[in-house]
């Protein structure tokens, strides 16, 4: 477990997250931290959430949406260059060409040079929770599209027709894992983090406050471990 502040390579980052709310409470704290830094932090979202409710009488079109909506100023408050929210609908996500095809095009149009996404390989999680099919898909989509799609040329050879360039990605930073390898500080980021899940009202039944306690607590967990406030853990891959 590596515990002194790991900085991300100095080109643009790329989220790449299931649904809207994904990447406030996966990687908030980190992504804000780099933003104010001066990083070109971006997010891809794979998802349009379209099916966040329990209420059977809710328009899926609306709340996609409202979603959107959300999403966009989310990412106002973490500083974030660019979002841009997919078509898909909540729990249709799969690890295919077709996705692969769009995540491996926005990291040759952003340059990324690190990428930020779920461990798709964390399923269970204790003996109260396991992940969404949407959160290990997207993983898994993350992660071929980084490699080998993103760097070689004959994946999806039309996009370089169209004038862009094959994009190598060295860093993986996979968030929700249950194999962390690397505890990144946050204090004084962990505000940005709920302020920025807030935003996200269509998804807040019990309240931001009771998110607000559970990220904290996440938060401060993590900390302890290197002797910070806040932290947020991750399963770090160098590719270079």
């Amino acid at each position: 477990m590596t515990r002194e502040e790991r900085a991300p390579r100095s080109g643009p980052i790329l989220g790449v997250f299931a649904h809207p709310d994904d990447a406030e409470i996966c990687a908030g704290g980190v992504l804000a931290k780099w933003a104010a830094a001066g990083h070109d932090v971006h997010l891809l979202i794979l998802t349009n959430g379209d099916r966040g409710s329990q209420d059977p009488a809710q328009d899926r079109v609306e709340l996609a949406a409202t979603r959107v909506r959300e999403t966009e100023e989310a990412a106002e408050v973490l500083g974030l260059a660019s979002v841009r929210v997919g078509s898909i609908s909540d729990s249709e996500l799969q690890n295919i060409e077709k996705v692969r095809e769009g995540v491996v095009r926005r990291i040759r149009e952003v340059r990324a040079e690190t990428v930020v996404a779920c461990d798709p390989t964390a399923v269970f999680f204790e003996n109260r929770y396991y992940n969404h099919s949407d959160h290990r898909a997207s993983g898994f989509v993350a992660l071929d599209a980084c490699y080998p799609g993103s760097g070689n040329p004959h994946f999806f050879p039309e996009q370089l027709a169209e004038g862009l360039q094959t994009q190598d990605v060295f860093d993986l930073w996979l968030g929700w894992t249950n194999e962390p390898n690397h505890v990144e500080d946050i204090s004084g980021y962990l505000p940005a983090k709920v302020a920025a899940l807030a935003k996200h009202d269509s998804q807040l039944a019990e309240g931001i406050r009771f998110f607000e306690d559970f990220l904290a607590k996440d938060a401060v967990e993590a900390g302890v471990k290197i002797g910070v406030e806040h932290a947020e853990e991750f399963r770090v891959l160098d590719l270079s």
